[in-house]
């Protein structure tokens, strides 16, 4: 049967379908791996550096004040004379770290809500779901800044905001995925048993909505880090002694106000780097989990 044609359009060959899929299999190889050394680089670096160079022998020396990129410094000194790239990879440990406590925290708070809405239905996912709603109506960032304004500046206070406001997604993402199991015959076989609800969840639903789960975690880590890193740059986030990406850029404003660049470029590109880094794996593995999308790339 002869393909249908519209006027120009140029007719697509099989051969046409398998080289674009090659292409599309080949720019998403290339993708991953660069993805996957970036945050290798990333572990390595707030893994080793920090040992090795204590932040706190770095003396002030205003003689060496907003030097320039040198082979001596390369990405220049800040406003104090301080070595700027061991300031960087000690804001970006603690951003990560935020990062990743935060997003597994959000996550296993998301899990359960979604989990327990689905599997009970009737009026509790009704009331979770409302309360859900109720929350995502108020701006993160707003919500962070009321949360974190109760306690002092600290690395906890902004981990608690963080998981506070970015559970909401996870809980809806489990939800949905909770519902479309439920009719399944093996938990329909599992309720015939005698089973519980609890034991359903527990046994059945939970595992089988886990890698969906990891998946929005990884995506949220770097959503973490940038939330964290706009709190301190409000001055609500980490103290400001304490090397953070946010509170390198803030305090690098008046530096690029007088035309000096790198104090806040660098930290801005060790905090847009590893989140799209992450962002990348994040995509492969949301491929993976996707069978449509998998075939897609076959083509």
């Amino acid at each position: 049967m002869a393909e249908t044609t519209f006027p120009g359009r140029t007719p697509r060959t099989p051969g046409t379908w398998t080289s674009r899929g090659r292409t599309r299999r080949s720019t998403r190889t290339v993708r991953v791996r660069v993805s996957a050394a970036v945050v290798a680089a990333v572990v390595l670096a707030v893994l080793v550096v920090p040992p090795l160079v204590q932040l706190d022998q770095q003396a002030v020396d205003l003689s060496l004040k907003l030097r320039p990129p040198s082979p001596a410094h390369p990405f220049g000194t800040d406003d104090v004379g301080r070595d700027l790239l061991l300031r960087c990879v000690y804001g970006l440990r603690v951003s990560l770290l935020v990062g990743l406590v935060a997003a597994l925290a959000a996550t296993v708070v998301g899990t359960a809500v979604g989990a327990a809405a689905a599997a009970f239905g009737g009026w509790t996912d009704r009331l979770v779901m409302r309360l859900v709603d109720t929350f995502a109506s108020v701006p993160h960032l707003l919500l962070g800044i009321f949360i974190v304004a109760m306690f002092r500046p600290g690395v906890w206070p902004v981990i608690v905001s963080v998981a506070l406001t970015h559970w909401l997604s996870t809980a809806r993402i489990v939800r949905s995925e909770v519902l479309s199991l439920r009719s399944r015959p093996y938990i329909d076989a599992a309720v015939s048993g005698g089973a519980s609800r609890w034991r359903v969840t527990y046994r059945h639903l939970l595992p089988a909505v886990l890698p969906q789960a990891g998946l929005a975690a990884v995506l949220m880590v770097p959503h973490a880090m940038w939330h964290e890193s706009a709190l301190s740059f409000l001055g609500l986030g980490l103290p400001a002694h304490q090397a953070s990406l946010g509170n390198l850029v803030q305090t690098a404003r008046g530096s690029l106000l007088a035309g000096d660049w790198w104090p806040t470029l660098f930290p801005g590109l060790f905090l847009i780097i590893p989140t799209l880094a992450i962002a990348g794996l994040a995509g492969a593995w949301r491929e993976r989990l996707d069978p449509r999308r998998r075939s897609e790339l076959m083509l």
